[in-house]
């Protein structure tokens, strides 16, 4: 699976959010892939139903596009989002904070301490047995990061125009990603690529389970993309959904 220059980009000025316009988008049979992308979203949204403040001046698009796989092998495509993020932000930053970059598992890019872009993935099983739809949107902070997060944040500080230049940056990343992933079968490649610029990776981190915490190592990820834990007691496990917290970030 490859992305072309001449994937069409539907683009609005405002929009509730670009996954739900891919959403409809699909209820419409649009031709895909797709990407879709706004100036700012009235409604935007992150993992776990959170809303996300969208201010004009950053990157809001959403990759919509078909495969072959299974639902549960397309969830590898958040790390495929994660590191096409990873890349076109590098591409607009010095190398000094280049190098600050970090991935945080499993949809989040870091800058240093602050969250600077994230993810969000759906998946929806097309009618008539016509394989699966994936809508990937992605939101950066580029001119400045929302306000009233809860959380650190970060921008890549620069002006609002260069939202495009951004954007476009992004599309490229994502068309190579995509063709190192083939459909699932370059996953090992894209998990060694995403734990090379890894937060924590081999740092004692706190995961939130439904509440609960468990503290211990973060050894890797699975060829399902599930977080390995090696806990204090010992105990390698697995974590599929959750919050982590790195210890160094607390």
């Amino acid at each position: 699976m490859t992305l072309r220059p001449e994937i069409p980009v539907l683009r609005f000025d405002s929009i509730d959010s670009t996954n739900e316009e891919a959403l409809r988008q699909l209820a419409a049979e649009a031709d895909l892939p797709l990407w879709i992308v706004a100036r700012t979203q009235t409604k935007g949204r992150g993992r776990a139903g959170r809303s996300w403040h969208s201010p004009e001046g950053n990157v809001y698009a959403t990759l919509v596009l078909k495969t072959a796989v299974s639902a549960a092998t397309a969830t590898q495509l958040s790390f495929v989002a994660g590191l096409a993020a990873h890349d076109a932000a590098a591409a607009h930053l010095s190398p000094n904070d280049a190098s600050r970059l970090r991935l945080k598992w499993p949809n989040d890019l870091m800058l240093g301490r602050a969250k600077l872009a994230g993810n969000l993935l759906e998946s929806i099983s097309l009618a008539h047995n016509r394989g699966l739809a994936v809508v990937l949107g992605v939101g950066m902070n580029v001119a400045a990061p929302p306000d009233d997060t809860g959380r650190e944040v970060a921008s890549l500080g620069l002006a609002p125009s260069s939202a495009d230049a951004v954007f476009a940056s992004l599309a490229r990343a994502f068309d190579i990603w995509l063709a190192c992933w083939n459909e699932g079968r370059g996953f090992p490649a894209i998990r060694e690529a995403w734990l090379s610029r890894a937060l924590a990776l081999n740092e004692t981190i706190s995961v939130n389970l439904n509440s609960s915490i468990i503290r211990g190592r973060f050894c890797g990820v699975d060829d399902t993309g599930a977080l390995k834990l090696t806990t204090e007691a010992g105990v390698v496990m697995t974590v599929t959904a959750g919050d982590i917290y790195p210890d160094a970030l607390r």
